[in-house]
C-alpha cells in the first residue's frame, strides 16, 4: 500500500493524525523534531498524540499538537483485570475511536503500542517493517511498513519514519524539537544565575560517583553561581541532600512537576547530567548540556541539538570521567 500524499488531499481540508508513542521520556522527546518536520511539510495538519500519563504535558508544549491522548499501559499491567482498570481501557479505546484518521503513525515499534493502542485506531496505520521494528512482531498491525535505518540517532531514525509515512522529503538541516518557544514565552528573570546538576538516573552503572559531584560542586563555589538539585524519588532525595551537604550555594528543589522542571532547565546558564530522560528535556530546550556516558552510546540516543557536549567515560565506566574533565568544558560555557 502506497504512503499518504500531501498532493492527494484538498488544501481546505483538516489533516487530523494519531501519533502514537507512549514512553519513556526520552523517547518522546526524540518524536518531537518528527513532528516539527511534518508541521512545516503538510497544510493544516492536527495531531493527536496517545502518550503514557506521566508524560502526558509534553506534547502539549508542541504547538501542532491538539489533542493529548492518555495511556496507562504501565500502571494497567499491574492490574490488569481489576474492573476499574477494565473501565479506563474501554475508556480509551473509546476515546481513540471516536475520530476517524487520515493516518496514524505508530512510532513506538513495541508489541505493546501496536496491540494494545494502534490497532484499535480508525485508518491507515504505518509504522516500521518487521526488521526495522524494536519488536519485529509490531510490525503485523500496520497497513505500511517502512525500513527505517537503525544505525542513525532515534531522533533521525523517527524523522525517516515520518517522512515516508507522509512521502515528504526528510530535511537535510538538524531537527527542530519546537518547544523552546513554549518556554521562552514563560520565561522569567531568575535573582542568579545557575546551573543544574541532573545526578538522578534509572541504571546504577550510569551514575556518576557521588565524591566526582561533590568535587565539581565545591568548584563551582568560586563561580559565584547557584546550584540546582532535582529529583524525582526517595532515593534520588537522599542523594541529592548528601551532595548538597553544607554548601551555602546548592539548592535541593522540591520534587516537582515536569512543567516546573523543564522552566528550571529552561532558564539554567548550563546543566551537568548523566544520561537520563531530563538530559534529553535539556536538550530538547537548546540548553548547554554536558552530558556523561557510560555503558550508553550517545550516537544513537544521546543529546540531540544545539549546545550538546558529550563526554565519554573510558572502557564504559563512569568513575573514569574525573570532575576536571567537566571543569574544563564548563569554564568554556560560562566564560
Amino acid at each position: 500500500m502506497n504512503s499518504y500524499s500531501p498532493n492527494s488531499r484538498k488544501r481546505d481540508r483538516l489533516m487530523h493524525v494519531l501519533l502514537v508513542k507512549t514512553s519513556s521520556m526520552g523517547d518522546v522527546l526524540h518524536t518531537l523534531p518528527a513532528v516539527t518536520d511534518a508541521m512545516k511539510a503538510i497544510p493544516d495538519l492536527h495531531i493527536d498524540w496517545v502518550i503514557e500519563e506521566q508524560f502526558s504535558q509534553i506534547p502539549s508544549w508542541h504547538p501542532i499538537v491538539d489533542q493529548v491522548i492518555p495511556v496507562a499501559i504501565r500502571r494497567w499491567r499491574k492490574n490488569w483485570f481489576a474492573r476499574h482498570i477494565r473501565q479506563e481501557r474501554y475508556a480509551f479505546i473509546n476515546r481513540i475511536q471516536q475520530r476517524h484518521y487520515d493516518l496514524i503513525i505508530d512510532a513506538q515499534g513495541l508489541l505493546k503500542s501496536a496491540a494494545l493502542v494502534t490497532r484499535f485506531a480508525k485508518g491507515i496505520k504505518h509504522g516500521p517493517d518487521y526488521k526495522s521494528a524494536r519488536e519485529s512482531f509490531a510490525s503485523w498491525f500496520y497497513h505500511c511498513r517502512h525500513a527505517i535505518d537503525k544505525q542513525q540517532h532515534a531522533v533521525e531514525r523517527t524523522r525517516q519514519l515520518f517522512a515516508k509515512s507522509f512521502n515528504y522529503e526528510r530535511p537535510h538541516s538538524k531537527g527542530d524539537y519546537g518547544i523552546a518557544q513554549h518556554f521562552l514565552y514563560r520565561s522569567e528573570a531568575t535573582a542568579a544565575p545557575y546551573l543544574v546538576f541532573l545526578h538522578a538516573t534509572t541504571r546504577s552503572n550510569k551514575y556518576w560517583p557521588e565524591a566526582h559531584w561533590i568535587q565539581l560542586i565545591q568548584w563551582v563555589q568560586a563561580t559565584g553561581l547557584k546550584i540546582k538539585l532535582p529529583w524525582g524519588n526517595e532515593h534520588e532525595h537522599q542523594r541529592a541532600i548528601r551532595l548538597a551537604g553544607d554548601f551555602p550555594h546548592v539548592e535541593v528543589l522540591p520534587k516537582l512537576p515536569l512543567q516546573q522542571i523543564a522552566e528550571i532547565l529552561f532558564n539554567a546558564t548550563a546543566v551537568v547530567s548523566v544520561d537520563t530522560g531530563l538530559s534529553h528535556l535539556t536538550a530538547a530546550l537548546d540548553r548547554p548540556n554536558i552530558t556523561l556516558f557510560g555503558p550508553t552510546d550517545p550516537a544513537l540516543i544521546g543529546g540531540y541539538g544545539k549546545n550538546q557536549i558529550a563526554l565519554i567515560s573510558k572502557h564504559k565506566k563512569m568513575h573514569t570521567l574525573t570532575a576536571s574533565i567537566i571543569i574544563t568544558e564548563l569554564e568554556k560555557i560560562i566564560s
